[in-house]
């Protein structure tokens, strides 16, 4: 039997705030979108991927915090492919659509400088960029429902 593995590291900038939300079992969950550009001199702007990311726990606390549009960020976690039924929209016999959603689920985020960023910093007397952030746990049992509770998580 052949092993499976996956993991995801990306390196791009937030095109939006994050948003945070807590589900019913209080579990912090944080989602925002990166912007990946491709490593080539010719690339077209069109040939960005736009990448939706979900935190959890301390981990979602500290990107709602820390993180906000333009960020540059490397994310690392594992990619999941959930569906669920879009109740907004119906087909003709009144049935919800059904949906398809990708995603990176993160364990770790690592804020990354900006020139910007350096400057500033360097006026408040602190480096504000390049901190890392310990990766936290995923929800138990490998799921990635909004609804599951989470082990015990690594401290920053």
């Amino acid at each position: 039997m052949s092993a499976s593995f996956n993991k995801v590291i990306l390196v791009g900038n937030l095109t939006r705030d994050p948003e945070i939300r807590y589900v019913n079992s209080g579990s912090a969950v944080t989602k925002f979108r990166i912007a990946v550009n491709p490593n080539k001199r010719d690339a077209k702007p069109e040939d960005t991927m736009y990448v939706d990311v979900v935190a959890w726990e301390r981990l979602a606390e500290t990107c709602n915090t820390y993180l906000k549009k333009g960020s540059p960020v490397l994310v690392e976690g594992r990619l999941s492919i959930r569906s669920y039924d879009d109740t907004k929209l119906k087909d003709e016999s009144g049935q919800p659509i059904r949906r398809t959603a990708t995603e990176v689920v993160i364990s770790g985020m690592q804020m990354l400088s900006s020139r910007r960023d350096d400057a500033e910093a360097g006026d408040r007397g602190f480096n504000g960029g390049g901190r890392s952030h310990a990766p936290a746990q995923a929800p138990a049992g490998g799921s990635d429902a909004l609804g599951d509770e989470l082990e015990d998580e690594i401290p920053f």
